[in-house]
């Protein structure tokens, strides 16, 4: 009978932990809802900064206007809410966790979180300044640049999460060395291929210009060549060692 009562007892933590980061989501939502025309324009400001001279970004459907807003504030409410719904993750997981694995997962948590905010960041202030200026310098004679309000917010948001996720680059890395699955050896043996495969994943996550491509496959380079060397820090564990810290606890 225990373990019946023992699967039962995880299933409920497990549907309180999600409750739980359902709810700050919702909590966050509500604070942010009352600006969400604010936030678009802060979102949209990158573009507007760059628009030619009697350009305007336009709505082309009727409910554009309340629905982009909303859109937008909804999955800001999931960004901000991330370390919140990574601390339920870890509550959940870490009671079936060995003390070695614990002092891995507790930082990775962090670093993840840290790494897909300045993901997102490098986007906004690097990326978009970039790309958005070089857009409207391209336009033909004669063109006049009116961006949808709905198009702009769905380009925009497949820009940050295609550079948050790429900024989860290092922790990749060293899950794989932790966990065996690779060697920061053999990882600096494949950097060639590492580099232009960083290129070609530029190239299909963002727009069709060079500049868009090249200031996502470099920091992804920067990022592989980080997790090498934090990754080399928890290969060199033997297992052994491992096993004693699992015995100890």
């Amino acid at each position: 009978m225990s373990e019946p009562n023992s699967l039962v007892a995880h299933l409920i933590e497990l549907r309180s932990r999600v409750l739980k980061a359902f709810l700050s989501i919702f909590v966050v939502f509500l604070c942010l809802v009352y600006f969400a025309q604010d936030l678009y324009h802060w979102l949209a400001t990158p573009l507007l900064d760059t628009l030619p001279e009697h350009a305007e970004m336009i709505a082309t459907d009727v409910a554009s206007p309340f629905f982009a807003p909303f859109k937008l504030t909804m999955v800001l409410s999931f960004f901000i809410a991330i370390p919140m719904v990574f601390y339920q993750v870890w509550g959940f997981v870490a009671p079936g966790l060995y003390k070695n694995e614990k002092r891995l997962v507790a930082p990775l948590l962090f670093s993840s979180t840290l790494l897909f905010y300045l993901g997102m960041a490098f986007a906004y202030y690097v990326v978009f300044p970039l790309a958005f200026a070089f857009f409207t310098s391209v336009a033909p004679e004669g063109v006049v640049i009116n961006t949808d309000i709905s198009s702009y917010l769905n380009f925009v948001l497949k820009i940050f999460f295609a550079f948050g996720l790429s900024f989860e680059i290092p922790v990749a890395i060293v899950l794989m060395c932790w966990t065996g699955m690779t060697t920061p050896e053999a990882l600096r043996a494949k950097r060639p291929y590492v580099i232009v495969g960083a290129f070609v994943v530029g190239m299909l996550l963002t727009p069709p210009d060079i500049i868009s491509q090249t200031l996502l496959a470099i920091p992804m380079w920067i990022l592989y060549e980080f997790g090498i060397i934090v990754g080399s820090v928890y290969s060199r564990r033997k297992p052994d060692e491992i096993n004693e810290e699992q015995e100890l606890d």
